[in-house]
C-alpha cells in the first residue's frame, strides 16, 4: 500500500469556494458500500429516502473557534497564531476581576527565531480589554506553547469571536481568490447548526448539509439522533508526506461519548438497527472507543490518533455520511477502508462527471450498509 494509491485528479473548479445556497441543497452522491446495486443522485434534502428503517444517527456537536488571531512582535512584525488546544490555568488565576492566564498550544506563522518569553500584542481586542502572548516552549513544524494573558475579560474564550477570525481550510481561501467568489459569513456557515462543543480548529464537515428542518423531519420519520464530541484539530490538513502510509502518525484529538449516546449505540446493535456516523470524526471517535473496549462503544471521555486504513475492521459503524475528501489525505483513506479503494476512486471520478463540488464546502457522499443490519 502506497500513498499514491489514493490519489485522483479533481480540476481546480470542482473545489467548492462557497457553501450550497442552502445547507440542504447540496447534492448527495449515494453509494451502496457492498456495490450490490448503481451509485444514485439525489440532494441532501432526500437523505431520509436512502437510510435504513429507524437508522441512529450519530453527530459530532464540536464547535469551531474563531482561533486565528493576528499579532505583533516586539519588533513590530506582524504575526499569525492559529490556537489548537486549551491547556488550561497559565499561573495562579489572578484576583483582578474581568482578567485571565491561560495556557494554549498554537500553531505560528511568521514567528521567525522569537525566542521563548518573547511577548506579543494581540490584535483586535474588543474595547476595554488588551490580549498578550508569550511564547512559552516551541515545537516542531510552527508549533508553540503560548501563555495568553488579558484584561477585560473573564477568559480567553469569552473574547474570541469577537477579536479572532474561523480557521478555513486554506483550499477554500486559495479557491475564492482564484475565483473571485463572494463573502460568505463563514461565522455562520463553517458550523453545523447543533455545534454546541466549542473547541475545534475545522468543523465536521459532513454535519454542515443538515438544517433544524431536515433533522426534524428524519426524526419525525422514525431516526434517532445521537451526539458525541471529537475536538477537529490542525491534523486533519497535515498531508501524508510518506510514499507508506502506515508511516503517517495521526496528531492526538479530544473526544466525548455521553452515556445517552452509548446507550443509543448498544440499543440499536440489540436492534438490528443502522448505525450512522455523520463524518469521518464520528468515525474515529466510535471506532477507537469499541477498540479499547472489546469491540463495544462505551460512554467516557479520552483522547485518540487512530489512523484507519484499508484492512481494518469497523466494529462500530455501518453507514456514512461524509464529504468529497483531498487527494493522499488521512479522510479518503478512511473512506477506502469503509467501502473499498478501487470502489471510492470510481465514485469520485463519477462525481467529477457529474459535476459535484468537492472539499469542505462541497457537496456530500453517503455510503449505505452493505445489507440492511
Amino acid at each position: 500500500m502506497l500513498t499514491a494509491d489514493f490519489d485522483y485528479p479533481l480540476p481546480a473548479d470542482r473545489i467548492a469556494a462557497v457553501p450550497a445556497h442552502r445547507r440542504d441543497e447540496s447534492r448527495l452522491f449515494v453509494m451502496p458500500r457492498g456495490g450490490e446495486s448503481p451509485n444514485k443522485h439525489a440532494h441532501f434534502r432526500d437523505l431520509g429516502a436512502f437510510l435504513p428503517s429507524r437508522s441512529l444517527l450519530v453527530l459530532n456537536d464540536t464547535r469551531v473557534l474563531a482561533a486565528r488571531l493576528h499579532a505583533r512582535k516586539p519588533t513590530g512584525g506582524v504575526v499569525e497564531l492559529l490556537l489548537t488546544r486549551a491547556l488550561g490555568a497559565a499561573a495562579q488565576p489572578s484576583s483582578a476581576r474581568d482578567s485571565f492566564d491561560e495556557a494554549w498550544e498554537a500553531l505560528g506563522r511568521g514567528l521567525g527565531a522569537a525566542a521563548a518569553g518573547t511577548r506579543l500584542e494581540v490584535a483586535h481586542a474588543p474595547p476595554g480589554a488588551r490580549v498578550t502572548a508569550t511564547i512559552v516552549e516551541r515545537g516542531e513544524e510552527g508549533r508553540f506553547v503560548l501563555r495568553l494573558a488579558g484584561t477585560g475579560a473573564a477568559s480567553l474564550a469569552s473574547i474570541l469571536d469577537g477579536m479572532g477570525e474561523v480557521p478555513l481550510p486554506p483550499y477554500i481561501e486559495a479557491a475564492r481568490r482564484e475565483s473571485g467568489a463572494p463573502a460568505v459569513d463563514d461565522r455562520e456557515r463553517y458550523q453545523t447548526v447543533y455545534a454546541s462543543a466549542p473547541g475545534a480548529v475545522a468543523a465536521p464537515t459532513a454535519g454542515l448539509h443538515f438544517t433544524e428542518a431536515l433533522l426534524a423531519e428524519l426524526r419525525a420519520q422514525g431516526h434517532e439522533l445521537a451526539k458525541v464530541t471529537l475536538h477537529v484539530g490542525p491534523g486533519t490538513f497535515r498531508p501524508v508526506k510518506t510514499d507508506d502510509p502506515r508511516a503517517h502518525r495521526m496528531d492526538e484529538e479530544r473526544y466525548a461519548i455521553p452515556a445517552e449516546t452509548a446507550d443509543a449505540i448498544a440499543r440499536a446493535r440489540a436492534e438490528g438497527r443502522a448505525v450512522v456516523a455523520v463524518g469521518t470524526t464520528v468515525v474515529r471517535t466510535l471506532e477507537a472507543s469499541a477498540r479499547a473496549n472489546g469491540g463495544v462503544v462505551t460512554a467516557g471521555e479520552g483522547a485518540t490518533r487512530l489512523f484507519i486504513l484499508p484492512g481494518d475492521a469497523f466494529a462500530a459503524v455501518d453507514a456514512l455520511v461524509t464529504n468529497f475528501h483531498l487527494p493522499q489525505s488521512t479522510l479518503l483513506m478512511l473512506v477506502a477502508a469503509f467501502a473499498g479503494r478501487e470502489r471510492v476512486l470510481a465514485a469520485y471520478a463519477e462525481a467529477v462527471e457529474e459535476g459535484y463540488r468537492f472539499y469542505s464546502y462541497g457537496d456530500a457522499m453517503f455510503i449505505q450498509p452493505r445489507q440492511a443490519p
